[in-house]
């Protein structure tokens, strides 16, 4: 087995530590929602303006277009006479393979089955074994011990493309589990295995930085555009992070179903008003 020291094209494109309202993270959504709307191309003035549009200048915008040109993210391409970047073959897997998971929240029912991960990683694969805990982590995983990690069976794809891709499948046995005991109450061991004030604190940020979204009595197309990709950028990683557990094993003032219930109507409002603008900025 070839060592995994270095994560492969297809998971760093998945960029587990883009921080949400940073110039990176915007151009990144941008590219997902607006420009694969296109075709997957844009003319590099044409970037810049919409990025400007989120007051971003465009030196900011060189710097974010080369870090994603590093990352696999964009190529440069002219078409036309027009130098533009294109969105390459992999990064449009990548945001195939987020779709699902920022635009339709899963949440599991209390009889939904559970996927475990148990891994014992030897001291040469260190490296591999400290990304595969890393991205175990950042698509929703808990933690039940050292060398075992748990998440909802619907996971489990995502979670073995990730095991896949640091080649690592010689090393662990995953198991479909119907049935959790444990020593005390499951809103217990849910409050051991995933870090829940972290993420409730996610969930209540994007809460209060856009609801007023919501209480806008009119927004053009344009304006639609400047409120939910911020919005949108902020969002994204939530649906990772969050597992999306049962009912009984959440908090009982538990803020996720209110953060979902936000997005999902700015979506309703927003998305589709905001790309009709896109398109009426290009020739």
């Amino acid at each position: 087995m070839s060592s995994a020291s270095t994560d492969p094209k297809g998971a760093v494109l998945d960029d587990i530590d883009s921080r949400p309202g940073s110039v990176t993270s915007l151009a990144r959504t941008v590219l997902g929602a607006y420009v694969r709307d296109l075709g997957g191309w844009i003319a590099i003035a044409d970037f810049s303006a919409l990025l400007a549009r989120l007051g971003i200048p465009e030196q900011s915008t060189r710097t974010a277009v080369a870090r994603l040109k590093s990352k696999g993210v964009l190529d440069a391409e002219s078409r036309g006479g027009q130098s533009g970047y294109r969105i390459t073959d992999a990064a449009e897997a990548m945001y195939l393979r987020g779709e699902p998971r920022i635009f339709g929240f899963r949440q599991m029912a209390e009889d939904d089955a559970w996927h475990l991960i148990s891994f014992g990683i030897p001291e040469s694969e260190r490296a591999a074994r400290h990304q595969l805990r890393r991205r175990l982590s950042a698509i929703g995983c808990g933690t039940v011990s050292p060398g075992l990690w748990i998440c909802p069976e619907y996971l489990a794809p995502e979670a073995g493309a990730i095991i896949a891709a640091l080649q690592l499948d010689d090393y662990i046995t995953t198991f479909r589990a119907t049935t959790l005991s444990t020593p005390n109450s499951l809103r217990a061991a849910a409050a051991q295995w995933w870090n829940l004030p972290a993420l409730a604190r996610r969930h209540r940020s994007f809460i209060d930085h856009h609801r007023g979204l919501l209480t806008l009595e009119k927004l053009s197309d344009q304006q639609s555009f400047e409120h939910f990709v911020p919005l949108l950028d902020e969002w994204r990683s939530i649906p990772y992070l969050d597992p999306g557990l049962p009912q009984p094993m959440l908090p009982l003032d538990w803020p996720g179903p209110e953060s979902v219930d936000l997005f999902a109507r700015a979506q309703r409002r927003c998305l589709e008003p905001s790309r009709r603008w896109v398109r009426s900025t290009q020739p």
